[in-house]
C-alpha cells in the first residue's frame, strides 16, 4: 500500500476516533453522572501508567517488523522476538489483572474519594478496569507488528470499528442494561478482549511461523538494547503527563475528578491537532538531514513550525478565552462550565506550547542525537513533579493546570534555545521572532476580546455562546494566517487565479 494511502488512513482513523470519543462524552455524563465518569477518567489515567511496563518493547517490535519487510531481519529472528515479547506481555497482563482483582477494595477505600456510588459498585468497576487495561496493553504489542508491516489502511479501518464499538455501541448497552459503571466496564472488557484477539490473528498472518525454541540469543540483544533507549523517554513522558491526574484522583472527590477529566479530555484535542503534523515532518526532516541539505532542513523546520502554530494556537486561545461557553455547548451543564472552565483553558494553552516544544525533539531525531532530549526530559520531570504536587495540594485542579502551563513556558524559553544553539546555530532568534511570536500574538488578539466578555458569552445561552465562540476562533485563525509568511504566500498564489476567473 502506498505512502499517500497510509497517511490518509491515519488521518481519517485518528479524526474519527477522537471525534466520536469527544462527541459521545456528554451522553455518557448524562446517563452515568459525573462521579461515574470520574471512574472512567481514573481508568484512562491508569491505562497510561500501565504503559510504563512496555519499556519500549512494542516500539522495538514495530521497528524490527519494518526491518524484516525491508530485508534487514530474518523471519525466524522476528518470530523469536515476537514470541519472547508475547510471553512477557501475557505474564505481566495476568499479573496486572490479579493485582486489580485483589486490590480493588484497597483502591476504593484508601485512594478514591467515593460519594454517592456504593463501594461494591466502585470495587467491581476497578476490578474490571484491570481486565480492560491488560487486554488493551497486549493489543499494543500486536498493533506494533501491524504498524511495522505498514498495514495502516487495515489498521485504520480496524481502529474505526473498535472506536465505534467502544463509544457508540456502548450507549444502547448502558441504556438497556443499566447506566452503571459495572455495566460500562463489563462491556469495555468484552470489546478489549475482542480487539486483542483480532490483532493477534492479524499479527499471525504477517509474522513467519516460529519453528523452534525462543532463546534470548545474541541476535535479539540489539533490538532489546534499542528498547532500553526508548524506555527512558517513555517513562519520563508518562510521569510528566500523568502525574497531575494521579495526584488529583487521590485529592479530589470522585465527582469533581470526573469534571476535571472532562476538561482534560477536551484540552487534549489540541494535542490531536499537532500530532499528525509531527508524524508527517519526522521522516521528511530525517531524510533532509541525511542528505546534508542544511538550507532545506531549516526551511522545513520553519515551515512546519508555522503550520503547527496555525493548527494549535487559535484553538488553544479560543478554549482559554471561551472555556465556559464551549463547555456549556458541549455538555449542556452550566455548573460544569463554571467549575472547570479555568482548568480547560490553562491545559489547552499548555498543550499548545507542548506541541511547539516538540520541535526540539524533531530536530534531534533528524540529526540522530537525542542526548539533549533525554537530559531535558529528566530536568523537566525533576522540576515538574514537586511543582505539580505542591500546586495540586494547594489549589486543586486549577493549580495543577497552572503548573503544567508554567513548566511548558519554561521549557520553551530556557531549554529549547540550548537545543537550537547546539543543532541549528543562529536559528533560534529568527525562529521565535518570525515563526512563533507573530502567529501567537495575532491569534491571541481576537480571543483577548472574547476573554473580556467571556462571562457575557455564557449568559447568551448554550447555542448562542457556542456560535460566538466559533466566530472568535475563525477571527483568531484569520489573524494568525495573516501573521504567517507561509499562509500569506499561499493566499497570494490563490487570489490572482480567482481574480482571473
Amino acid at each position: 500500500m502506498g505512502l499517500k494511502q497510509n497517511i490518509v488512513a491515519n488521518y481519517f482513523s485518528q479524526a474519527y476516533v477522537a471525534g466520536v470519543g469527544i462527541l459521545t462524552v456528554p451522553v455518557y455524563v448524562h446517563y452515568l453522572g459525573t462521579e461515574a465518569y470520574g471512574l472512567i477518567g481514573f481508568y484512562t489515567m491508569l491505562q497510561a501508567w500501565f504503559q510504563l511496563l512496555d519499556v519500549g518493547l512494542s516500539t522495538t517490535l514495530s521497528r524490527e517488523s519494518s526491518r524484516y519487510s525491508a530485508g534487514g531481519v530474518e523471519g525466524q529472528t522476528l518470530a523469536r522476538l515476537r514470541t519472547v515479547l508475547e510471553r512477557a506481555f501475557l505474564g505481566i497482563a495476568a499479573l496486572g489483572v490479579l493485582i486489580f482483582a485483589l486490590g480493588g477494595d484497597a483502591i476504593t477505600d484508601h485512594w478514591l474519594n467515593v460519594g454517592a456510588l456504593s463501594s461494591q459498585e466502585v470495587t467491581r468497576s476497578v476490578q474490571l478496569m484491570g481486565v480492560v487495561i491488560a487486554a488493551r496493553w497486549i493489543s499494543c504489542l500486536y498493533r506494533g507488528v501491524v504498524t511495522g508491516f505498514e498495514r495502516q489502511v487495515w489498521l485504520g479501518n480496524f481502529n474505526v470499528v473498535v472506536a465505534t464499538a467502544r463509544f457508540v455501541l456502548c450507549l444502547p448497552v448502558i441504556i438497556w442494561l443499566g447506566a452503571t459503571p459495572t455495566v460500562y466496564f463489563s462491556y469495555q472488557a468484552l470489546v478489549a478482549v475482542a480487539e486483542a484477539w483480532c490483532l493477534f490473528r492479524q499479527s499471525n498472518r504477517l509474522v513467519p511461523r516460529h519453528t523452534g525454541p525462543a532463546p534470548l540469543g545474541a541476535n535479539l540483544r540489539t533490538p532489546l538494547r534499542f528498547a532500553s533507549g526508548v524506555a527512558f523517554t517513555s517513562v519520563v513522558w508518562v510521569l510528566v503527563t500523568q502525574a497531575d491526574k494521579l495526584l488529583l484522583s487521590k485529592l479530589l472527590p470522585l465527582s469533581v475528578y470526573g469534571e476535571f477529566s472532562l476538561a482534560v479530555l477536551l484540552a487534549g484535542g489540541i494535542n490531536l491537532l499537532a500530532a499528525p503534523i509531527g508524524m508527517a515532518l519526522l521522516p521528511r526532516l530525517t531524510a533532509t538531514s541525511v542528505a546534508a541539505d542544511e538550507a532545506s532542513l531549516r526551511t522545513l523546520y520553519s515551515k512546519y513550525t508555522q503550520i503547527t502554530c496555525l493548527a494549535t494556537f487559535p484553538a488553544a486561545f479560543t478554549l482559554f478565552a471561551c472555556a465556559g461557553p464551549v463547555l456549556l455547548a458541549w455538555t449542556g451543564k452550566a455548573e460544569l462550565a463554571h467549575s472547570v472552565g479555568t482548568v480547560l483553558g490553562l491545559y489547552s494553552l499548555g498543550n499548545a506550547l507542548m506541541g511547539l516544544t516538540a520541535f526540539g525533539y524533531y530536530i534531534q531525531y533528524a540529526k540522530g542525537n537525542i542526548r539533549l532530549h533525554l537530559i531535558g526530559n529528566a530536568v523537566f520531570a525533576t522540576a515538574y513533579l514537586p511543582a505539580v504536587l505542591f500546586a495540586a495540594k494547594s489549589w486543586g485542579a486549577a493549580g495543577a493546570a497552572t503548573a503544567w502551563l508554567i513548566m511548558n513556558i519554561v521549557y520553551l524559553l530556557c531549554w529549547l534555545p540550548l537545543i537550537h544553539r547546539s543543532l541549528i546555530p543562529g536559528a533560534h532568534r529568527r525562529w521565535m521572532s518570525r515563526d512563533v511570536l507573530p502567529i501567537a500574538l495575532a491569534a491571541g488578539l481576537p480571543t483577548l476580546v472574547a476573554a473580556l466578555m467571556s462571562s457575557r458569552l455564557t449568559d447568551y445561552g448554550r447555542w448562542q455562546g457556542a456560535l460566538l465562540s466559533i466566530a472568535f476562533f475563525f477571527c483568531s485563525l484569520a489573524c494568525a494566517s495573516l501573521a504567517s509568511g507561509i499562509a500569506r504566500s499561499i493566499m497570494l498564489r490563490f487570489l490572482p487565479r480567482r481574480a482571473l476567473v
